[in-house]
């Protein structure tokens, strides 16, 4: 027996062990193979908060879309947000959002009462999304949206992208470009949504 087929058959069974080790029931798309067991049980995150029972209203509003989110909960993007709400569109392979991400924790921090921020892992897996989120020391109520559903529905393409939006949950602005610094986050917030923090 030669070297070449004894090598190919060793190759076969290696490939063949690896590939009982992931699943890819919630590929991104990309071919991404994510861990067996629930980003919820590992997530940082905190816990999207409860939002009323009510449709946004009052202009133009984001998609009827609900999502689980990463750290249990789930967020409700076309209903009222009760307290102005911030947004974030992003997702583990998109280099801008990496950049952006921190900046958007850091609003999230300095918040309190006055302003909600949320994440939006979007054509992402949540696999993907809470380990990027640990790694960056994410813990603002993160949702997922795997498939990309509201950024479809909402014609957008690429990432990140940034809404704000009113208590009544209408759309007062949206971020086409990432924001390079706190201030410049909280120039907008003040702006569209009249929050100074």
């Amino acid at each position: 027996m030669s070297a070449r087929p004894c090598r190919a058959a060793v190759a076969c069974a290696v490939v063949a062990l690896l590939a009982g080790c992931g699943s890819r029931d919630a590929a991104d798309g990309r071919g991404a193979v994510t861990a067996p067991s629930t980003a919820a049980a590992t997530s940082t995150t905190a816990p999207c908060p409860q939002q009323p029972d009510t449709p946004a209203s009052g202009g133009e509003v984001l998609a009827d879309v609900t999502v689980d989110c990463l750290g249990g909960g789930r967020l409700a993007l076309g209903r009222a947000q009760g307290v102005p709400t911030v947004v974030n569109l992003w997702a583990s392979w998109c280099g801008p959002c990496r950049e952006e991400l921190p900046i958007v924790q850091q609003l999230a921090d300095a918040a309190g009462g006055r302003l909600r921020v949320v994440g939006l892992v979007t054509k992402d897996t949540a696999a993907n999304g809470a380990a990027f989120a640990a790694d960056a020391g994410i813990t603002m109520p993160t949702g997922v949206d795997a498939e990309g559903d509201l950024a479809d529905v909402q014609g957008l393409r690429g990432l990140p992208y940034t809404y704000l939006l009113r208590a009544d949950g209408s759309v007062a602005h949206l971020q086409l470009r990432p924001v390079t610094s706190l201030a410049e986050l909280e120039g907008l917030v003040a702006e569209h949504l009249g929050v100074t923090l």
